[in-house]
């Protein structure tokens, strides 16, 4: 799956390193919303991870991600998840995550829609949804910008890595545009 500046490939202990450095370089960004990305996780953690995730991409199950390879440098740059909410309707959810350097090029909008077209074409979905914290307005924009459309806010929905309260947002799309 690729736009002509990007290829989304499966997890693979091929990027471990790759992703690893990108999480330590980008870790002050992401770590505000991802609690993931804590000093508890190490790169044997990552891999263990990794390992988890190409067995789900195997089953088509649970939650997984798809790697962003910036097709110019064959760089690792980011993720796009894929979680497998309900395989009966189908319904999905997707998220993402993008090094610091590479923030504001457009890159996770391509991947979402590439992503998206995998979740519609590829495996019929009814329903993508893509939730953030409210405060996550960065993320927001993703999807608005990617058209999804505000469908609730959960008040009180989550707890941020700092520990403070914040409402969830779910953006939901049932079509392919």
């Amino acid at each position: 799956m690729e736009s002509q500046r990007i290829k989304l490939t499966p997890p693979s202990l091929a990027y471990a390193d790759s992703m690893w450095t990108i999480i330590q370089e980008s870790e002050a960004e992401l770590s505000e919303f991802l609690p993931w990305v804590s000093e508890s996780l190490t790169l044997n953690k990552l891999k263990d991870n990794i390992e988890f995730a190409a067995e789900h991409y195997n089953n088509f199950s649970d939650d997984f991600w798809f790697n962003i390879i910036e097709k110019r440098t064959g760089a690792f740059i980011g993720a796009v998840g894929f979680i497998v909410r309900d395989p009966d309707v189908p319904y999905f959810e997707i998220g993402y995550w993008l090094c610091t350097s590479m923030v504001g090029k457009g890159y996770i909008s391509e991947a979402v829609k590439i992503i998206e077209r995998f979740a519609f074409v590829d495996n019929k979905a009814q329903r993508v949804e893509i939730k953030m914290a409210g405060s996550n307005v960065k993320s927001r924009a993703v999807a608005e910008r990617c058209g999804y459309q505000f469908e609730a806010k959960l008040e009180n929905g989550r707890r941020l890595v700092s520990g403070e309260l914040d409402s969830t947002v779910i953006y939901v799309k049932t079509a392919l545009e």
